[in-house]
């Protein structure tokens, strides 16, 4: 008898993932199937990365034709996709420039390097230290996680890099309390993803960003999870009407393939010359090819769409008797539930038919950024039977 995926799975692969028991094997739009022909309606786009959901048919025909012309040079060589690709996010940011790479924590670790980098070269040595705050999440590189304000990522893997200093959120009398000569950036997320779906308040995103004018700290903003119209803006930092000197990009950015990066305005974008920073497969053609489909496809009908449907899934969500309250910003939702728990729900689901996460104690949706009302009418039918 032939070996299940499953079987060869927990043989071979490091058991490093608590898997669910579902195998997909194809998707498209909002839905996938398993291994038997279920239907699925997905609620998770891969944590954020399917933002076109699956297998959106012109993202395809974009990647394939790329797949056909040249699959990969080095960052030795000039490559169109790649050139274009960065051309439209300055363009649509209002960046100078920017620098590829192949996942949110290398993105989060360019944009530690610019900020000691930058600090470095205008005051000398020692001015070196970063503040993110408690119940961050910023990768799992051992720096990454050495960022990430929890402490139950602080564990096994020492020594941390150093020079991480963690304040309150929405506290600036907490970020002020760590500030002295040392300090060269503070770091945060628009919501915190991984640490319960919390969007930050907009008073105390507006103090950071005085306050790093006034010290000459970098303003890093982590989009890894808001980006790419995640939020119902391009970037969440623009419902909060200020500019990050340095925004990080991943997971929706690629439309279901692997990038990163890092973007910086004329204050730092220099800072990283020749040799001093670099990926082998970074600015990938076939990778940038699908990004810049989703960065057409990202248009302002196109956003005014996302957030118009995210109120209205939230309003929904809202009415649900065991949901106690909805957190986040656009279609990056959190549910605090009343009496059951977050990942029982989730398991349940599965057997339902709807693919959904946890964050903390919080059923997460994170549904692809295309979803319809019909689906989100069918998700409601699903949720409502679940939380019953």
């Amino acid at each position: 008898m032939a070996k299940s995926v499953k079987d060869i799975d927990k043989k071979y692969v490091m058991n490093s993932y608590n898997r669910y028991d579902l195998e997909i094997v194809e998707g498209m739009g909002c839905y996938c199937y398993d291994v038997d022909g279920k239907e699925y309606l997905d609620l998770s786009s891969g944590i954020g990365v399917n933002s076109l959901g699956f297998c959106d048919m012109g993202w395809v025909d974009s990647v394939t034709q790329q797949v056909c012309k040249l699959n990969h040079t080095s960052n030795l060589y000039y490559s169109q996709p790649c050139a274009i690709l960065a051309e439209k996010l300055c363009k649509r940011t209002g960046y100078d420039k920017v620098f590829f790479c192949n996942s949110g924590a290398e993105a989060n670790e360019g944009a530690i390097k610019i900020a000691r980098k930058y600090s470095f070269d205008k005051y000398g040595n020692g001015r070196d230290k970063i503040i993110t705050l408690v119940n961050s999440f910023h990768g799992r590189t051992v720096t990454t996680l050495a960022a990430t304000g929890q402490e139950v990522f602080h564990n096994y893997f020492f020594p941390f890099t150093e020079g991480f200093l963690h304040a309150k959120a929405n506290d600036i009398d907490s970020v002020k309390a760590l500030l002295d000569d040392s300090v060269c950036a503070i770091m945060a997320e628009m919501v915190q993803g991984e640490g319960g779906v919390i969007a930050l308040d907009k008073q105390f995103v507006e103090q950071l960003r005085a306050l790093c004018d006034e010290k000459d700290l970098l303003l890093i903003v982590d989009e890894v999870q808001t980006g790419m119209g995640r939020t119902g803006k391009l970037l969440a930092s623009m419902h909060y009407g200020i500019k990050p000197d340095v925004t990080t990009l991943a997971k929706g950015l690629g439309g279901g393939l692997p990038i990163g990066a890092v973007l910086a305005d004329e204050k730092c974008s220099g800072v990283l010359g020749y040799s001093m920073h670099g990926t082998t497969f970074g600015g990938n053609p076939i990778v940038c090819a699908g990004a810049n489909y989703v960065v057409d496809a990202m248009n302002d009908e196109f956003l005014k769409e996302v957030e118009e449907k995210a109120n209205y899934f939230r309003e929904k969500l809202a009415q649900l008797p065991e949901v106690e309250s909805v957190s986040g910003l656009g279609l990056m939702i959190g549910l605090k539930l009343k009496s059951k728990t977050a990942s029982d729900v989730v398991k349940e689901g599965i057997k339902k038919g709807i693919i959904m996460l946890t964050a903390k104690d919080k059923v997460r949706l994170l549904p692809p950024l295309t979803i319809t009302y019909n689906d989100i009418d069918k998700a409601m039918s699903i949720l409502s039977t679940l939380l019953a």
